[in-house]
């Protein structure tokens, strides 16, 4: 009930206590945020000339928007400090390429206050591997609120198939791992 407690159990705590607390006073209360820490661990054993390596990250996502204004886009939210790695140090240090990082622009809920948007992060991996997803709001939205709609859910695929928000998975030189991470809830009707 506890596994991967201080990511994704502790983020969906905080998701149920604000829930919670916005139904009874939703102007202190911002609406979801992405809810995941978004994680991914791969790497390789090693052995017949192939080298052992291991790697892994948080990755953030959209914040919700509260009354005193719009959700931030692509950062960490509630329950952790972690930064993400250059993009430089990962392709000298291990074999994947990063095809793709980039705001995922449009993820964040409308609202009269707009949520933040997520990230698009895309691995192409030069030698075979292992790896991990431990993801929440795949399937569930971050909620809106006082009117806001809903973040888009995160999305992870591999080789453009969808992939369920925890996987463990092999992979072949070539092969391109493409996550998503969810956006966050919009704050308050949209006027006009």
């Amino acid at each position: 009930a506890v596994a991967a407690g201080n990511v994704e159990t502790s983020s969906r705590i905080v998701d149920a206590v604000m829930g919670a607390l916005a139904q009874a006073i939703p102007a202190r209360i911002p609406a979801a945020s992405h809810g995941s820490m978004n994680n991914l661990a791969m790497g390789h054993a090693g052995g017949a000339g192939v080298p052992a390596w291991d790697y892994y990250e948080t990755i953030g996502g959209g914040m919700g928007a509260g009354q005193a204004g719009g959700g931030l886009d692509a950062v960490q939210t509630h329950m952790t400090n972690t930064r993400n790695t250059p993009l430089e140090v990962l392709e000298a240090n291990y074999p994947v390429r990063l095809r793709r990082y980039a705001i995922r622009s449009g993820s964040g809920g409308a609202g009269a206050r707009r949520g933040g948007d997520g990230l698009v992060r895309e691995f192409e991996f030069l030698a075979p591997a292992s790896g991990t997803l431990l993801t929440e709001r795949r399937t569930h939205a971050p909620w809106g609120l006082e009117g806001g709609e809903a973040g888009q859910p995160g999305d992870n695929r591999l080789n453009g198939e969808p992939l369920p928000g925890k996987i463990q998975l092999d992979v072949n030189a070539g092969d391109v791992l493409t996550i998503e991470t969810p956006g966050g809830g919009g704050y308050g009707q949209r006027r006009g």
